[in-house]
């Protein structure tokens, strides 16, 4: 996994200037510029718009470089520049409409490769001058690239086992407590995200780590977060077809999201209390797999009757939310590859938001749009509840109405968070 910045130089010796610009501020910057870089500019009808660079030359070479970063607020110029520089050159970032913290961001986020599988990499990225990177993009860049990493590790390398191993690493570097739940443990404690993992030979795994920020105490703010890690999903008995399963290596992105916030949160130091629960298993098909019509218990009692073994997702997560739930959070967060219908709804930019909590909704929303990466909130409708009633069971993990899809499963659960807590499920 990423243990450094790939976009981050070593020092800042030979930095060129980097200048951020805004079509409305073009006229501005071009009146700072030299007159031939500004002549430059005008005979290249260099517009500012999103990701557009333009070389500035010297009487030696390279002197400096404008950067577009169109009219819309956000980091998404940044994260051309690396790419569009010059292979290797270093870059310091000079004052613009922007924040520095956003800026750093989002070039070192454009930096990021995964190709450590490839014997030839493709050319390596531009670089960004140490001074140039204030502390926390580095921490958030680190964060997310992590989780980018464990996302793009294809299945083979990266089972629960693996998954459970980097999650625990993690969780040495910051000092937090570790519980590692698998065998007969783990289905004793989580017995349906077991039940998901039981098709694999690479047996199922939880991980559970408990961390204090050092100004936090025993009165601090309880965050928990939950992340489902499927490392792949071939839907069962209820076998997805190729093209759907192709990318299921990525079942496991809420896991690793989870992770990867969580350890943002332990190098930050907040004045906070943390727990993670991630359930790292694989869905296989076996004579030892779960069926359609199977009837599994759950951590919290209720009996569930399976619909559809592709729909194995939220039965990791309710061992884990119901777990989670019991030692009253605060904040109780998971995140999850839940369901297509979320996808179909919203496209591939925008995440669904469910939360039980109207503030606790705003403050989620709001943070998504002043870090640029928005979400979308959907109704957790209690009419569509008795559509998981089960003849059974107390309930079914799917709704027989083809309707709904990313309702229904935060309804299913919903079963499994106490109605007084502050849930989200991303």
């Amino acid at each position: 996994m990423t243990e450094y910045l790939v976009g981050l130089a070593a020092h800042d010796e030979a930095a060129r200037a980097l200048y951020g610009v805004r079509p409305d501020g073009l006229a501005a910057m071009l009146r700072r510029l030299s007159p031939a870089h500004a002549a430059l500019a005008r005979v290249q009808n260099f517009a500012a718009a999103c990701g557009e660079v333009l070389l500035l030359p010297s009487l030696d070479g390279l002197e400096a470089a404008l950067l577009g970063l169109g009219q819309t607020a956000g980091v998404h110029g940044f994260g051309a520049a690396a790419g569009a520089l010059p292979s290797g050159s270093v870059w310091r970032l000079e004052p613009g409409d922007y924040t520095p913290e956003d800026a750093a961001l989002g070039f070192l986020l454009g930096a990021y490769r995964f190709d450590r599988l490839k014997t030839q990499a493709k050319k390596s990225p531009a670089l960004l001058a140490p001074s140039s990177a204030p502390a926390r993009a580095r921490i958030l860049a680190e964060a997310i690239c992590l989780a980018r990493d464990l996302i793009n590790t294809p299945a083979n390398l990266l089972g629960p086992k693996e998954l459970a191993e980097v999650a625990l690493a993690v969780g040495e570097r910051f000092g937090a407590h570790a519980t590692r739940l698998n065998g007969e443990a783990l289905k004793s404690h989580y017995p349906a995200l077991a039940a998901v993992g039981a098709g694999s030979e690479r047996g199922a795994e939880a991980v559970l780590l408990r961390w204090q920020g050092s100004d936090a105490h025993a009165g601090s703010k309880l965050i928990s977060l939950c992340g489902k890690g499927v490392c792949f999903d071939t839907g069962g008995y209820d076998l997805k077809p190729s093209a759907a399963m192709l990318r299921m290596k990525k079942d496991m992105g809420g896991a690793a999201i989870m992770l990867g916030l969580a350890q943002a949160v332990m190098r930050l130091d907040l004045p906070v209390r943390l727990q993670l629960r991630l359930g790292c298993v694989e869905n296989s098909i076996s004579g030892h797999a779960m069926r359609p019509s199977d009837v599994l218990q759950t951590f919290v009692g209720l009996s569930v009757e399976v619909g559809n073994t592709d729909a194995e997702g939220r039965l990791v997560l309710c061992d884990l939310l119901a777990d989670a739930a019991g030692e009253s959070p605060d904040w109780l967060i998971d995140a999850a590859t839940l369901t297509g219908a979320a996808r179909v709804a919203l496209g591939p930019d925008l995440p669904a938001l469910f939360c039980t909590d109207d503030e606790m909704a705003e403050t989620i929303l709001r943070a998504g749009v002043a870090t640029h990466d928005p979400l979308w909130r959907l109704p957790i409708y209690a009419g569509y509840d008795s559509w998981l009633d089960s003849p059974v069971a107390d309930l079914n993990t799917v709704s027989a109405k083809p309707l709904a899809g990313a309702i229904v499963a935060a309804l299913f659960l919903q079963r499994f968070v106490s109605r007084e807590i502050s849930w989200a499920h991303v």
